[in-house]
C-alpha cells in the first residue's frame, strides 16, 4: 500500500437517503420489528426448553434456527436504531469489523441450519423408518456443533484481511450496518485477495447450501409424486411448508443483496435499503410466525400461555 494511504478510525453508516423524512417514521416500526423478533423468538427457544415433547431432532434444529435469528438481528438492528434515533452515523473501524463478523458469522449459521432442516425432511419422507435411527439428539448436536465450527473457521479470516487494508478516507457504507463487500469499496489498497476470499466464502456456504436444499427437495419431490393420491401427497408436503418459508425468506433476499453489491453499481441507494432490511429483518421476525402457526405442539403451547394468563 503507498505509505500516504493510512487506516481510517471510522465509517459514516449509510442506508436512509432522505434523512429528515426516515428519522421520525423509519425508527418506530424498525423498533417495533426488532422487539418482535426478539419476543417471538425468545418464545420458541423457551417453549422448546421447556415442552419435553419438543426435544426431538427437528425442534433443536428449530432452536438453532431461532439463536440465529436472534444473533442476526441483534447484530444489525441496534446500529440502525442508533443512526435513526439518535443521528449516530460514525461508527469505528474496530466496531465496524466486529459487526461484520457477527453479520456474517449468523448469517452463514442460518443458512446451514436451514440446510439441515432440509436433511432432516429428506430423512422424514424418504426414509420414514429409518428416521429415529438416523436422526437422533446426539446426532443434531454434533451437526449443531460442525456448523459453529464450520462458520467460524471459514468467517475468522475476512475481519483479518481486511485490518491489511489501507484506506485514504472515512467512507460512507450502503447500509446503516457493516458487511464486507461493502467495506472492501472504500480501501485504496489492491482488494483482489478481499474479493476473491469474500466470494470464496460466499460459495462456499451459502452458494452450497442452497444447492444442496435444491437437491434434496427434488428428492423430496421424487417421493411425493410417487405417492397415489393428490390427498396424500399435499399431507406430505404440507410437513415441509415451514421449511419452504425459512428458505424463500433467507435466500431470495441474500441472493438480491449479493448480485446487488456486485453488480448493482447504478443501482438507487433506496432499493440497497429496501433489499438488505428484507434480509436481515424479514426471517428473524417471520420464521417465528410461521413455526408457531403451521406447528401443532408449539402453537398449542403459545395459546395455553394465553389461556393461562386469561
Amino acid at each position: 500500500a503507498n505509505n500516504s494511504q493510512t487506516k481510517t478510525p471510522s465509517f459514516l453508516l449509510g442506508g436512509f437517503p432522505a434523512w429528515e423524512i426516515t428519522q421520525l417514521w423509519g425508527a418506530v416500526p424498525l423498533c417495533s420489528a426488532y422487539l418482535l423478533a426478539l419476543l417471538g423468538n425468545c418464545t420458541i427457544l423457551s417453549i422448546i426448553k421447556v415442552e419435553q415433547s419438543l426435544h426431538a431432532p427437528m425442534y433443536l434444529l428449530l432452536a438453532m434456527l431461532a439463536v440465529a435469528d436472534l444473533g442476526l438481528c441483534t447484530s444489525t438492528f441496534p446500529s440502525v436504531l442508533k443512526m435513526l434515533w439518535l443521528k449516530a452515523r460514525e461508527i469505528g473501524f474496530g466496531i465496524c469489523l466486529t459487526q461484520m463478523f457477527f453479520i456474517h458469522t449468523f448469517t452463514d449459521i442460518e443458512s446451514a441450519v436451514i440446510l439441515a432442516m432440509a436433511f432432516d425432511r429428506y430423512v422424514a419422507i424418504c426414509h420414514p423408518l429409518r428416521y429415529s435411527s438416523i436422526l437422533t439428539n446426539s446426532v443434531t448436536m454434533k451437526i449443531c456443533v460442525a456448523i459453529i465450527m464450520r462458520t467460524i473457521l471459514i468467517q475468522i479470516p475476512l475481519p483479518v484481511l481486511l485490518t491489511q487494508l489501507c484506506f485514504t478516507r472515512a467512507g460512507k457504507l450502503s447500509h446503516p450496518y457493516c458487511l464486507h463487500p461493502d467495506i472492501i469499496k472504500h480501501s485504496g489498497s489492491d482488494t483482489r485477495i478481499n474479493s476473491a476470499y469474500g466470494l470464496f466464502v460466499l460459495v462456499s456456504t451459502l452458494g452450497l447450501d442452497l444447492l444442496f436444499v435444491l437437491l434434496s427437495y427434488v428428492l423430496i419431490l421424487k417421493v411425493i409424486l410417487n405417492i397415489a393420491t393428490w390427498r396424500e401427497r399435499l399431507k406430505v408436503l404440507n410437513t415441509c411448508i415451514c421449511h419452504i418459508c425459512a428458505v424463500l425468506l433467507f435466500f431470495i433476499p441474500m441472493i438480491c443483496l449479493s448480485m446487488l453489491h456486485r453488480f448493482g453499481k447504478h443501482v438507487s441507494p433506496e432499493v440497497y435499503t429496501l433489499v438488505a432490511n428484507l434480509h436481515f429483518l424479514a426471517p428473524p421476525l417471520l420464521n417465528p410466525v410461521v413455526y408457531s402457526v403451521k406447528t401443532k405442539a408449539i402453537r398449542r403451547r403459545i395459546l395455553g400461555m394465553f389461556y393461562q394468563r386469561g
